[in-house]
C-alpha cells in the first residue's frame, strides 16, 4: 500500500494542482479509494481461502478464523491509510495517540484469532500425543492468552504515548504483594487450580465423591468444571456442588473412572444361621447374573464375611462396566435377592432373644 501511496503522490504531483489544499483533497480522497479497494481485495482473498479451507482438514476452523483474520487486516488498513493521512496533513501531534489506539482496538481480534488456533493446535496435536505436557501447556495457554495479550498490548501502547511504564510496574510489584496478604485464600485456589490441570486427579466428565455435599443428598458425582479458583460438581441428585480448588488438594480425592469405568460393587446380606449357606450363595449368584451391566469376567462371587449376632454375614462382589450404575447395581440385586430367598425359603434374619423364665416356688 505504501507503493500505491507513492505511485498516487506522483500523479498527483503531474496534476499540477496549483493550489496546496486541492492537493491535500486530492491525496485524501486517493488514501480513501486505496483503502477501499485494498479492503475489497482483502476481503475477496479471505473469501477464496476460506472455501479452499473447507475441502481441507482445516475446514473446522476455517469459518472461525475469517472474522478475526477480516478485523485484522481491515486495522492494518486504517493503520497505513492513518499513517499516509498523518504524513499528509502534519498531524504528528496525534500520530501516537492513533498508534495506541488501532494497537487496542486490535488486540480483542488478535484474541480471538489466537485462541482459535490455540484450540485447533490442542484438538490436532495434543490429544494425538503421549506426553501431558503439551497438553497442559495448551491448556494454559487457552485460559491466559486474553491476559497476556491484553497486557502487552496496554504496555506497548503506554510506551507509545511516551508513558514510562517502569515505575507503574514496580507499583504494581509493591501492590501485588500486598493483594497477596490480604487475598492468599484466593491466590492459593488459582495455584491449585494451576495444579489441578497440570497434575489431573480427574477430568471433566468423570465420576468422584463429593465429601461436602448436603445432608442426606447423594455423596458423588460428575465433574462438569475445573476452574481456576473452583471446580464444580454435579451430583447424582443434580446439585450442583462448588470446591474451592485449594480444598480439593488437601483432600483425598476419590475418582471412579479415572482409569476405567468399570468398578467392583459390594453387596451385603444376610442369612438366618440355620440356612444352607451353599444354597444361599447359589440364588444369590443367579440373581447377579440377570443383571445386564453385571460383567461376566471377572465373574461374581459371594463371601462369608464373618458371623454377625442374629446371622451369617455375606458378601456379594460383582464387577459392573458403568460406575454410575453402582447404586443401581446395590437396589436391582438386594430387590431381586429377597425375592429368590422368598422362592426359595431361605431366612432373612432378624434379632432374636431367649428368655428363660425361672420359677421359684414358696418354701
Amino acid at each position: 500500500m505504501n507503493d500505491a501511496f507513492n505511485l498516487i503522490d506522483g500523479m498527483i504531483e503531474k496534476l499540477g494542482a496549483s493550489s496546496p489544499l486541492l492537493v491535500s483533497v486530492y491525496k485524501l480522497l486517493a488514501a480513501v479509494l486505496v483503502a477501499l479497494a485494498a479492503w475489497l481485495v482483502l476481503h475477496l482473498l479471505i473469501q477464496s481461502v476460506d472455501r479452499r479451507m473447507k475441502t481441507t482438514r482445516f475446514a473446522e476452523v476455517g469459518g472461525r478464523l475469517a472474522l478475526p483474520a477480516r478485523r485484522i487486516g481491515m486495522f492494518a488498513i486504517i493503520l497505513i491509510t492513518g499513517t499516509y493521512l498523518i504524513r499528509v496533513f502534519r498531524l504528528g501531534v496525534v500520530a501516537n495517540v492513533f498508534y495506541a489506539l488501532i494497537l487496542l482496538l486490535a488486540t480483542r481480534p488478535l484474541i480471538a484469532y489466537v485462541k482459535i488456533v490455540m484450540e485447533f493446535l490442542e484438538k490436532n496435536v495434543a490429544d494425538r500425543t503421549e506426553t501431558k505436557l503439551d497438553d497442559i501447556f495448551f491448556e494454559l495457554m487457552n485460559r491466559f492468552a486474553a491476559v497476556i495479550i491484553g497486557l502487552t498490548s496496554l504496555v506497548i501502547a503506554l510506551d507509545i504515548l511516551g508513558i514510562n511504564v517502569m515505575p507503574f510496574i514496580a507499583g504494581a510489584g509493591i501492590v501485588g504483594v500486598a493483594i497477596g496478604f490480604a487475598a492468599k485464600d484466593t491466590l492459593s485456589n488459582l495455584i491449585a487450580g494451576i495444579l489441578l490441570i497440570i497434575d489431573r486427579p480427574f477430568e471433566v466428565g468423570d465420576r468422584i465423591e463429593v465429601w461436602s455435599a448436603p445432608s442426606g443428598s447423594s455423596s458423588w458425582g460428575d465433574v462438569i468444571d475445573i476452574g481456576l479458583r473452583a471446580t464444580k460438581i454435579r451430583t447424582t441428585d443434580n446439585i450442583i456442588v462448588i470446591i474451592p480448588n485449594n480444598e480439593i488438594m488437601m483432600r483425598d480425592i476419590v475418582n471412579y473412572t479415572i482409569t476405567s469405568s468399570a468398578i467392583r460393587v459390594r453387596v451385603n446380606i444376610g442369612v438366618a444361621y440355620d440356612t444352607d449357606v451353599a444354597k444361599a450363595k447359589e440364588a444369590i449368584l443367579s440373581v447377579a447374573k440377570c443383571v445386564n451391566w453385571v460383567m461376566d469376567d471377572p465373574p461374581p462371587k459371594v463371601v462369608v464375611r464373618n458371623f454377625g449376632e442374629s446371622s451369617v454375614d455375606l458378601q456379594l462382589r460383582v464387577w459392573i462396566s458403568d460406575a454410575r450404575k453402582r447404586m443401581d447395581t446395590i437396589s436391582e440385586i438386594t430387590d431381586k435377592v429377597k425375592s429368590a430367598f422368598d422362592a426359595a425359603g431361605i431366612e432373612i434374619p432378624y434379632p432374636k432373644r431367649d428368655i428363660t423364665i425361672i420359677e421359684k416356688r414358696a418354701g
